[in-house]
């Protein structure tokens, strides 16, 4: 008898301030810091030290039994007090946990009455604060929250400026870089948020800094009310919760929203609409980009085409592989999330109008149990995803190409290329290998020519 499902199991999802702490980790001189337990720091931090091998500090006010009874103002101020000194930030970005949430503590009242009472004539960091339980949502709303509070702080109206504001969406710093070269390419000014290419995936230091070199600076930020537009990835980022939408209700500046560029069609109408506003053609080098992914697309065509994968992870980051995907001719036959935006399969169905006469099958708010059990049923060629879906993997000897976040079980997740033509032919090539080597594995005779 098959019993109705009570509880999350091992969720395909994490948790609200994770994202927030990753977003104002890519700020300038910015502390991030958790109202709400020491517990949840450390989990944190441990989450992203595994998968960017950096290491990253995250600042808590340490509840315990008695603030969670009478309320956390008073840990608040004192912890904003001591990271001031200790690490004098420019910026101190603040996170809610799923405790300070529930009993009600006012963020931005407490935020008032600290400077109020220790302003001593001397600079205060600025303190940016985002709503972000952890009961709702995922770690992609904590990042986009974050963000968006960060432009509501910081952002200012100007005379308008040739400058473009960027939203890149919880990529890798790999993928921060390319698109800092591509507008540096363009020859055009631009304020990009979160940028933690530098911050998240650094060189040596010769000594600890309490505080990475790295970010993007809040006088920067300051110009994103003056940008003659806002690029802005993600497909199910509603209006309500997106940085680029505030600075179209604020200041006038075009918001222009689109799914992550991963793909020809995607990454080209990325290029198009920089062409657009820049009033110049892409340089060359993208040309060849584009020309080189092509010839692999037709090289490769034989090994992928008709396989079935399984693709779970955030559904930003799911809706531009499936575009991707059937792109190349590989059947997604489910498209998974642990996000309930409700936006999934609308977003999907945008780019792929045939989805159902394709076999794609289109989940949210599920867990990895669930994942396995569509998998014995559709018995997939492959899966694609992060490290938490390995148990299912070897459970039921299903290969996985690892792609997102977390990537706990293999080396360089955050220098993974995802976007445009180069991050297109990296995740082609890994795809077009993975069906090789299983094929190879599976033989029973084996071979050493392709």
């Amino acid at each position: 008898m098959k019993h109705a499902k009570t509880a999350t199991q091992n969720a395909c999802k994490l948790c609200n301030p994770l994202g927030a702490c990753l977003a104002f980790r890519g700020i300038e001189n910015c502390v991030p810091f958790l109202h709400g337990s020491q517990g949840c720091a450390t989990y944190i931090r441990r989450y992203l030290i595994s998968h960017y091998k950096e290491p990253i500090d995250i600042a808590s006010s340490n509840f315990h039994e008695e603030t969670a009874v009478f309320g956390g103002s008073h840990n608040l101020k004192i912890g904003l007090k001591n990271v001031s000194k200790q690490y004098k930030p420019e910026v101190i970005g603040i996170a809610t946990t799923c405790l300070s949430e529930t009993i009600g503590d006012d963020v931005p009242m407490i935020i008032r009455e600290y400077k109020q009472e220790f302003k001593n004539g001397s600079p205060m960091p600025i303190m940016i604060h985002a709503s972000t339980p952890s009961y709702m949502g995922s770690h992609i709303d904590g990042f986009h929250a974050a963000v968006r509070a960060t432009v509501k702080t910081l952002a200012e109206k100007g005379s308008r400026e040739k400058l473009i504001n960027i939203f890149p969406n919880m990529v890798s710093p790999a993928d921060i870089r390319y698109l800092k070269e591509i507008l540096e390419d363009f020859k055009i000014p631009y304020m990009l948020l979160p940028d933690y290419s530098q911050t998240m995936d650094g060189g040596p230091w010769g000594e600890y800094h309490r505080i990475p070199p790295g970010g993007t600076p809040a006088s920067a930020i300051a110009m994103a009310g003056s940008a003659i537009a806002s690029i802005e990835f993600g497909s199910t980022l509603e209006a309500s919760k997106s940085a680029a939408s505030y600075l179209e209700e604020a200041f006038g500046v075009p918001r222009y929203h689109y799914a992550l560029p991963i793909g020809i069609k995607e990454s080209d109408k990325f290029f198009t609409l920089l062409e657009t506003l820049t009033e110049q053609e892409r340089p060359e080098k993208y040309n060849d980009e584009r020309r080189r992914l092509i010839d692999a697309y037709a090289d490769g065509h034989k090994y992928v085409f008709e396989q079935k994968v399984i693709i779970y992870g955030e559904e930003d980051l799911v809706i531009g592989m499936t575009a991707f995907l059937s792109e190349i001719g590989i059947t997604p036959v489910l498209c998974a999330s642990g996000g309930k935006s409700g936006l999934l399969k609308k977003s999907i169905k945008e780019l792929i109008p045939d989805m159902e006469e394709l076999g794609i099958k289109v989940r949210e708010g599920v867990d990895f149990v669930d994942i396995e059990d569509e998998a014995k049923l559709l018995k997939p060629d492959f899966l694609i995803g992060n490290s938490k879906g390995y148990t299912m993997s070897r459970k039921n000897n299903i290969p996985l190409l690892r792609l997102g976040f977390p990537i706990h079980d293999r080396f360089g997740g955050q220098r993974m290329h995802h976007l445009g033509y180069r991050g297109t032919q990296e995740l082609f090539d890994r795809i077009v290998n993975t069906v090789i080597e299983q094929r190879q594995n599976a033989s029973s005779i084996g071979y050493t020519y392709m």
